[in-house]
């Protein structure tokens, strides 16, 4: 099985909602199956069979939530120290060369990704194009109006 590399804060967030699953979601789902079962005739009680659904859920999350974190490369960027170089968890500001409009994205996996939060996944085509990169770099970025300019004005490890 290979590693999957994942931020410090992305690792939190899913030890904090498997903690959850495992504590919380779990335990209310088995009461509201023995509520369910407790009235009677099975065949044909729609809370049994909702209840049994939302196990279904919690169980293959957990399962999910349990591999990921197991093949998960856990990489804190506040301790890299890439000599300037764009890598994983760094987080990048940008310019576009075309309309001078400045953004900053951070590197993260692609369970963590989100744009509202500027966080790109490794997979994405801006973090492909500047993987490597260094302040000063031009990359051209493939974007479904076209090739995208940029330039990178500061790599930073936070």
């Amino acid at each position: 099985m290979s590693t999957v590399p994942i931020t410090k804060f992305g690792a939190e967030l899913l030890k904090k909602e498997l903690h959850n699953l495992k504590t919380k979601e779990r335990p209310e789902v088995i009461n509201a199956i023995a509520e369910a079962r407790a009235q009677g005739d099975l065949s044909e009680n729609a809370e049994y069979d909702a209840a049994k659904e939302r196990q279904a859920f919690i169980e293959g999350r957990i399962a999910e939530l349990e591999g990921k974190l197991g093949s998960a490369q856990v990489i804190d960027p506040s301790t890299l120290d890439a000599e300037g170089r764009v890598v994983f968890g760094s987080t990048v500001h940008l310019e576009d060369l075309e309309t001078s409009q400045k953004v900053s994205y951070q590197i993260v996996g692609e369970d963590e990704a989100d744009l509202k939060l500027s966080k790109v996944s490794i997979t994405s085509p801006i973090a492909r194009a500047l993987i490597g990169k260094y302040a000063g770099d031009v990359v051209g970025v493939q974007a479904p109006a076209g090739v995208r300019e940029y330039e990178v004005l500061d790599v930073m490890y936070v």
